[in-house]
């Protein structure tokens, strides 16, 4: 069943001219390459040479293929959603970035078009799929001149499962469902094959927390001009706005793994490591999730039920700027799915972010993908300036 979200979370999109306008854009026109931006308004290229690491990271919903379907994206042209227009698009994007560390999710042609194409372009990566039948999943692909990976690890939110089941002070048995504005009606048509309904009693946590979501996280060095750790973690948080227990049971179990993989790191390596959490996570600023995410490093409460937080998080781009207005674009639903997270310290900080178009930008109206961008999703970025 379509779910459709609150009037509330959904942005306007312009007049029916400007959407035809947006359809009418030629097929050979190339897809808009953002560009970073210095925090402090200058273009970050008139900056001076820095005396730390300056790294870049992008994170990016690309749009899974097998979700590529006229039927979800009416308002697409229909060149633009075929595979092999959409496939160069992408990674004409993913080149053009000029990035250190690419954070992509419903990533479905990894082994048979990423991996061996970024590997063309400098980049290696790791890669987990989701569980379950679907076919997508979550990718960190980074230049191998620059980090060095050093550790990694898998996290699979089915795990959920079996923490719940020998917990029986579990979610599941004192629960009260939220509705949230942080769904999406391609995300509802996308996901209306196997909705909890279909798998069972979703009361039972069994059923209830079996989302079949993921993430990825690993240590890299950084060596120039001088040795540096950081943590790069990736995930793709389930996406139902009516499941807020879900989402933030997710939320928590991830964190926890990323404190455990920090100390794993501490120890192993001897050293502090800096942390970046980047993903889509489906929550729109202000919502339980984002909350939760970022309130070790806040005045924002703590979400009910939930202990302190091991890692303090701030959003870089709510840091900087202010979060984004969109970064999900569709007639249905218009909002800020995507975040870059970062632990703060005294020695990292970001010195400039990936700008993001204005509502009424003609490559944005009308709703994505379209020629000018190739996911429905848009991507975000930062660069990181590391001092000893």
């Amino acid at each position: 069943m379509v779910k459709t979200p609150p009037l509330s979370s959904c942005l306007p999109i312009a007049s029916i001219t400007r959407r035809f306008f947006s359809c009418k854009m030629s097929a050979a026109s190339s897809p808009v390459i953002p560009k970073f931006v210095s925090v402090e308004g200058a273009d970050i290229h008139s900056r001076c040479k820095p005396d730390g690491i300056r790294f870049r990271l992008a994170s990016y919903n690309i749009l899974a293929q097998i979700y590529v379907k006229s039927s979800y994206f009416p308002h697409s042209p229909s060149p633009c959603l075929r595979w092999k227009a959409r496939s160069e698009a992408i990674l004409t994007v993913l080149k053009n970035l000029g990035v250190d560390f690419l954070c992509l999710q419903e990533v479905d042609e990894y082994d048979s078009f990423y991996k061996r194409n970024m590997e063309g372009l400098g980049y290696s990566s790791i890669y987990i799929q989701r569980s379950g039948k679907k076919r997508d999943g979550c990718g960190i692909f980074y230049k191998h001149e620059r980090a060095e990976l050093l550790l990694e690890e898998t996290i699979e939110y089915n795990d959920l499962v079996d923490l719940a089941v020998q917990d029986e002070t579990s979610l599941s048995g004192n629960r009260q469902i939220e509705t949230l504005p942080s769904g999406n009606n391609v995300a509802d048509q996308k996901n209306a094959e196997n909705t909890p309904e279909d798998c069972g009693d979703p009361n039972d946590p069994r059923v209830r927390l079996k989302r079949d979501c993921v993430g990825i996280m690993a240590a890299f060095r950084l060596k120039d001009p001088f040795d540096h750790i950081v943590i790069v973690a990736n995930t793709h948080i389930y996406w139902d706005p009516e499941w807020i227990d879900v989402k933030l049971a997710q939320a928590k179990y991830l964190l926890s793994r990323l404190a455990q993989f920090k100390s794993l790191v501490t120890d192993r390596f001897d050293y502090t490591p800096s942390v970046i959490l980047a993903g889509d996570f489906n929550s729109t600023p202000g919502d339980k999730v984002y909350q939760y995410l970022i309130s070790g490093n806040s005045s924002v409460p703590l979400v009910e039920c939930m202990e302190e937080l091991p890692i303090p998080l701030s959003s870089v781009y709510a840091f900087t700027r202010g979060e984004p207005t969109f970064t999900n674009c569709t007639p249905d639903f218009t909002n800020t799915l995507d975040y870059i997270f970062f632990s703060p310290s005294d020695f990292m900080k970001p010195v400039s972010i990936l700008e993001l178009p204005e509502l009424d930008a003609p490559d944005v109206v009308g709703g994505l993908p379209n020629y000018s961008h190739p996911s429905d999703h848009l991507p975000i970025g930062a660069e990181f300036e590391i001092t000893r």
